[in-house]
């Protein structure tokens, strides 16, 4: 794996990243909801739904060994556009062949290029000069891809889910996401060094960290892969891009609160109060019976799915000196895709059973609600201060 660039900050400007950001996220909104939606109008099985979730992570597992690498050797822009061109290229083999093995073969490239968009993205904004200023441009950066990503369910009630004009859609919003870098060819970040990371050092970061990165990916790969599938049992296509958006509003309506209580809260009994959150926006959507306490619950469940990321990564990056952070943020990274592999094929299966998606959530979220509290409860006894007391990180 390598470790993302050591950066210099002349004229680095989050101009071109937070623009091109926000198209991609609408683009990615609509996409995640669409495809579980378009399998059966296109002659393939909804069981392929968990596949194709499964497929786009693995390669977004791929694809953060080796984005880094790439950005190293052509720089941001240019590494900016060709992933951009990689993502459009996939959807439109979608929208002109309906074929299983060509929309799985799709979806892992376009997860390798998703993970370099992320990559480049990340790094461009966050190596700013302060930490306010770094601090500012994560708000940014968490406003533009949960707001976009929320617009972007929305799309299935204006464009529908049948025939070619949705993912022709999509690939004009991912085309018009290059545009901010092939315009504006000033500001990027200048490259100085790349180093790589082993991972024998992993096991010195928090294993709590690891553990909220990988049900992080549990929950929100099934929640994109799978969530509109379940919904569709009750609503409309209409109603469920609705529904959906809800749940992305939930995730970045949190954000200021994480923020705020990052600070303030235990990381590990930080992630058990959201995962106790979630446990009881899991009950509300259970026993709704009007659409209020549904949206109610939808709403809480993405503010806890959405949580436990950032919070995550806060606790792997505490010990960790300021040049090594990109690196441990990596590796968080990858732990989120691992989870994110696993989890939509092991909730696809239980959504065999009644309310087997929502059972799949409660289990991941009260598993890690336990091992949270227990994690806190053994920290303090050591004056970790309720995270693990590990050695210094050295990156």
């Amino acid at each position: 794996m390598q470790q993302t660039l050591d950066i210099r900050t002349d004229g680095n400007s989050p101009l071109v990243p937070v623009i091109s950001l926000s198209l991609f996220a609408v683009a990615s909104g609509f996409l995640m909801s669409l495809i579980p939606l378009a399998l059966e109008a296109r002659g393939m099985s909804v069981n392929l739904a968990s596949w194709l979730a499964s497929v786009f992570y693995a390669g977004l597992l791929g694809g953060a060994l080796i984005s880094a690498r790439i950005v190293g050797k052509i720089g941001h822009r240019t590494a900016l556009v060709g992933f951009l061109i990689a993502i459009v290229l996939t959807v439109a083999t979608m929208a002109l062949v309906a074929s299983p093995s060509m929309w799985l073969a799709s979806r892992f490239i376009a997860g390798v290029a998703v993970a370099g968009v992320f990559v480049v993205i990340e790094s461009w904004l966050l190596m700013a000069d302060t930490e306010k200023a770094r601090a500012k441009r994560l708000g940014l950066y968490m406003a533009s891809l949960y707001g976009g990503s929320a617009l972007g369910q929305l799309g299935i009630g204006f464009f529908g889910t049948e025939g070619a004009m949705p993912l022709i859609v999509v690939a004009g919003l991912f085309s018009a996401a290059m545009l901010p870098p092939l315009v504006y060819k000033k500001g990027q970040p200048r490259i100085t060094e790349h180093s790589s990371i082993h991972f024998s050092e992993m096991r010195n970061l928090p294993s709590a960290a690891y553990i909220g990165c990988i049900v992080s990916g549990l929950i929100l790969g099934s929640i994109y892969g799978l969530l509109p599938l379940d919904l569709e049992r009750q609503y409309s296509h209409n109603q469920v891009g609705m529904l959906m958006a809800v749940v992305i509003l939930g995730g970045m309506a949190v954000q200021p609160l994480v923020s705020w209580l990052n600070s303030r809260v235990e990381k590990a009994l930080l992630m058990a109060m959201f995962c106790l959150v979630g446990l009881l926006a899991i009950a509300m959507i259970e026993i709704a019976t009007v659409d209020a306490g549904l949206m109610s619950g939808l709403f809480l469940l993405g503010a806890a799915a959405f949580a436990l990321y950032p919070v995550a990564i806060t606790l792997a990056c505490r010990k960790v000196c300021e040049s090594k952070i990109v690196a441990a943020a990596e590796l968080m990274l990858l732990s989120y895709s691992v989870g994110s592999v696993i989890g939509p094929v092991v909730a696809g299966k239980a959504m065999n059973a009644d309310h087997g998606l929502m059972f799949y959530f409660a289990i991941c979220f009260a598993a890690t609600l336990i091992y949270m509290l227990v994690s806190t409860k053994r920290n303090r006894r050591r004056g970790a201060d309720g995270v693990d007391d590990v050695m210094p990180v050295d990156l």
